[in-house]
């Protein structure tokens, strides 16, 4: 048992290990590599096909993409699977000790986003839209809002909910909501964060709903 303890994936897990009891150092063992959290980012809503995470991680290299996935995977974080048919095509999903890594996420991005070189005109991704909306809303402007918002972004749909000051978000096909936008994430991006008419996106429905919607995800003040 010893000897298996000196193979070549043992080594390079000694070389990331801090020698620290601290939760946050072994937080960084298991996603401190880079794109490593972002990776299980883009699982949060649900499973996604290799080709997908990619798209969506312009910046990462299919060999980085597949080193992440199998370190996340045997740290027991992301497991693949095959969707049913008539996809019955291999995915990658998050589990559940996975997911509960969300709210760190979403803390992390908040504390982040008080950079002054935060900069949200950057890339930003459906799933990173719809997770960043959850992070910044803010439930004492939404008082007694109540509707269910859809977005579609390509083939990809998700639905917010908010009903008793909360705000609720899933990967489904907007089919029955209260008001719809349409466009391309950054574009959302641009109306809640940065000031962006909203106009520059689609919008089909209930106008005042949209309308009060877009002011509920106030940026944290910039530091300095």
């Amino acid at each position: 048992m010893q000897l298996e303890k000196t193979t070549k994936l043992g080594k390079n897990e000694e070389k990331r290990w801090y020698e620290d009891a601290c939760g946050v150092a072994h937080a960084l063992e298991l996603i401190g590599e880079r794109w490593a959290p972002l990776v299980l980012r883009e699982l949060m809503f649900g499973p996604r096909r290799f080709s997908e995470l990619r798209a969506d991680l312009p910046g990462i290299s299919a060999n980085v993409l597949t080193q992440r996935l199998t370190e996340l995977e045997r740290r027991g974080l992301v497991r693949k699977t095959q969707l049913p048919p008539p996809a019955s095509v291999q995915v990658y999903e998050a589990t559940d000790w996975g997911l509960e890594a969300a709210p760190a996420i979403r803390a992390l991005g908040k504390w982040a986003a008080r950079s002054p070189r935060h900069d949200p005109g950057l890339f930003v991704s459906a799933v990173s839209i719809m997770m960043s909306m959850q992070t910044m809303f803010d439930a004492t402007r939404a008082m007694d809002l109540e509707g269910r918002v859809g977005f579609r972004f390509g083939g990809a749909g998700y639905v917010a909910e908010i009903r008793d000051g909360r705000f609720e978000a899933r990967r489904e096909q907007p089919d029955e909501v209260d008001v719809l936008f349409t466009g391309e994430p950054g574009q959302i991006a641009g109306v809640l964060y940065g000031g962006a008419p909203i106009e520059t996106v689609d919008v089909r429905g209930d106008l005042e709903l949209a309308n009060r919607f877009v002011t509920l995800f106030p940026l944290p003040p910039k530091v300095g």
